[in-house]
């Protein structure tokens, strides 16, 4: 009989890829080796860090980057669709509802950070957000 909890168990926790963070609402974001999370509020640098803001880290999943990738003429990174923290080796949706640790910070996946108009921007045109 397999149990859930051993073949979690099996799995990696997956790994950080990237780390960005973006200062002002439309001004480049920049890339990081390391950056310090703040209880509660958020990434240091990034805009939207705020105390009980909504979206105070965002992820994405380098596989997800990679699938995208496969359907555009060009490589899409996690700077390119404003993500704070690229992670590979784990889904991020088994992480729903729950907390998570990177390094000495503890996340809680609260819910999904959909996709922006900004996307089309990033995407070459119109579809990477809304499809017409």
């Amino acid at each position: 009989m397999v149990i859930i909890k051993e073949l979690q168990s099996r799995f990696t926790n997956g790994y950080v890829v990237g780390i960005t963070v973006r200062p002002g609402r439309l001004d480049p974001v920049v890339k990081l080796q390391s950056v310090q999370a703040i209880e509660s509020i958020g990434l240091q640098g990034d805009r939207l860090k705020s105390l009980g803001g909504k979206r105070q880290v965002t992820f994405i999943q380098a596989e997800h980057l990679e699938s995208i990738s496969s359907f555009l003429t060009k490589p899409v990174t996690a700077a390119m669709v404003r993500r704070n923290i690229e992670l590979a080796g784990r889904n991020l949706l088994s992480l729903k509802g729950h907390r998570f640790r990177i390094g000495e910070a503890i996340f809680g996946y609260s819910g999904e950070c959909h996709p922006c108009s900004r996307m089309e921007e990033a995407l070459l045109g119109a579809g990477g957000y809304l499809a017409e």
